[in-house]
This record gives structure tokens, C-alpha cells and sequence, in this order.
């Protein structure tokens, strides 16, 4: 067992700690786009990093990098700040709002990145604005090239433009770089048809069509996510983050959550 010179203890993976994919053939795909929210990187109802939280979510990242799989991720900042709630109550433009929100992004993304250079799995931030001095500005050919030198990418600051998402940017980013799916990590375990939380007869969906989770108006992304993803054909898993090795067990192909396809069926 290896040891971090701060923060938790940090375990090897099961292969070693490879600098380049493994090629072990137990990914279920060639490309990843990695949704994570800005609550994966802190304790249920926190704020902020949690070093436990970041730990645990690297190693995630980590062993599911390891089975040989291109991996991007793009990561929120709700636990840094929330634009939209900023800008709901009074004071402060939503472009102005969001713009900070994607400075949120930054701060999660530089945080993903080192804690997974201390496990040993190389990786670059690329930023969709101008950030020079902490990470590279975003560039499409750059992206693809260090996924195909078995880099982690973390995509930060959203698609660089206020009104849009991180759901968005995910959708794009994926487009970009032609991933084969988008693995939306997130605090439910699928997609309902009404919030579970307030709802105890809420029902939950193993597959579902994008013409379907736009018409139910179904929030777990937004309708511009979805229908970029449409016109892409990328299929859509959304599953619970919290759950240890949902990561690497969706990118093996497992079937948690919720798949959203152009052709899936509700139910």
C-alpha cells in the first residue's frame, strides 16, 4: 500500500499503477465522457472539497482509467458555488453568476487532476477559457491526443459561455471528441419519473428514449444535453456516484442506473 504524502492512505490498483492504458480489454468501450457534479467531491449535503471525498472519487476515476478505456471527464462546481442560485437571488447577473460557477469547475478539476497524478494515472486539465497559468486552454486535437497517450482529461469551465450547463458542456465535449457514451455520475441511481426523494411511488426507468425523457421534461439533464446527445447518437447512463466501483463496473459495461438511447424503451 502506498501512502500520500497528506491526506488519506492511498491502496495500488489491482494492475499496478500504470502510466499508460493497460489494454486489458475489459472496458466496454474506446472513449468515455465522465459527468461528475460538484457533489462527488464532497460529503452528502456538504460544501466545499472533503479530502476523503476527493480521495475516493480519484480512485474511482483511477481503476476505471485502468482498464485501458479513453477517459474524460467533466466536472461541476455546485459544491463550489451554484451560479444559477447565485444569480435567482438578486445582485448579480447570470452571466456574471455562471462565469463564476465555471471558476468553481477550475478549482474541482485541479483537485481531480493531482489527486490522480499521486496515484500514479497522468492527467491534464483543459479549460474552455483562457487559464493559462493553472491548466491548458482547450483545444479538440490537443483533447484527443492526450487520451490516446492514456492521459486522464477533465475538461473545466463548462462550455466557456454563461446560460449553458455543465450537463451541456458534457454533451459537447463528448460530441468533440466522439465518445461512445456519456456516464452521467450523480446522487440518485437512475432516472425516475418523479423526484424518489419527495415521491415514495416514484418509478424508476432501466432504459429509456431521449424523445421520452424529453417529453416527461425529466430533469436529471437538461433538454439541450439530451438533444445533443440525440443528434450525436450517444447513449446516456446515469447512475449513483456514491456507490463504490459504479465507475469502473459502467465502464465495464455494467447495467446500473438508467441507459438513455434514440431507440430505448420507457420502463
Amino acid at each position: 500500500m502506498s501512502t500520500a504524502s497528506t491526506g488519506p492512505s492511498i491502496p495500488t490498483y489491482p494492475h499496478g499503477e500504470p502510466t499508460t492504458p493497460s489494454g486489458d480489454g475489459t472496458a466496454a468501450y474506446k472513449r468515455v465522457l465522465l459527468k461528475l457534479s460538484g457533489e462527488a467531491f464532497c460529503k452528502p449535503g456538504g460544501f466545499g472539497i472533503d479530502p476523503d471525498e476527493l480521495h475516493a472519487i480519484g480512485r474511482e476515476v483511477a481503476a476505471a482509467a485502468d482498464t485501458g478505456v479513453q477517459l474524460a471527464v467533466v466536472v461541476g462546481g455546485g459544491n463550489i458555488i451554484r451560479g444559477a442560485a447565485l444569480a435567482s437571488r438578486g445582485g448579480f447577473e447570470q452571466a456574471t453568476a455562471d462565469h463564476m460557477g465555471m471558476l468553481g469547475t477550475v478549482i474541482n478539476g485541479i483537485a481531480l487532476k493531482e489527486t490522480l497524478e499521486e496515484l500514479g494515472r497522468p492527467a491534464r486539465v483543459l479549460s474552455a477559457i483562457n487559464l493559462s497559468a493553472v491548466a491548458e486552454t482547450f483545444i479538440r486535437g490537443r483533447a484527443i491526443r492526450h487520451l490516446e497517450k492514456g492521459r486522464v482529461v477533465i475538461f473545466v469551465a463548462g462550455t466557456g459561455n454563461p446560460f449553458f450547463t455543465t450537463d451541456t458542456a458534457a454533451s459537447l465535449r463528448a460530441s468533440e471528441i466522439g465518445a461512445d457514451v456519456l456516464l452521467k455520475a450523480t446522487k440518485v441511481d437512475g432516472i425516475y419519473d418523479k423526484d424518489p426523494k419527495v415521491f415514495k411511488d416514484a418509478v424508476k426507468y432501466d432504459r429509456l428514449s431521449f424523445q421520452t425523457a424529453i417529453d416527461k421534461r425529466l430533469k436529471v439533464m437538461d433538454v439541450a444535453a439530451f438533444n445533443m446527445c440525440l443528434e450525436r447518437n450517444i447513449p446516456i447512463t446515469v447512475f449513483d456516484m456514491k456507490t463504490p466501483g459504479h465507475i469502473l463496473d459502467v465502464v465495464r459495461g455494467a447495467n446500473h442506473g438508467t441507459r438513455v438511447t434514440p431507440g430505448g424503451e420507457a420502463g
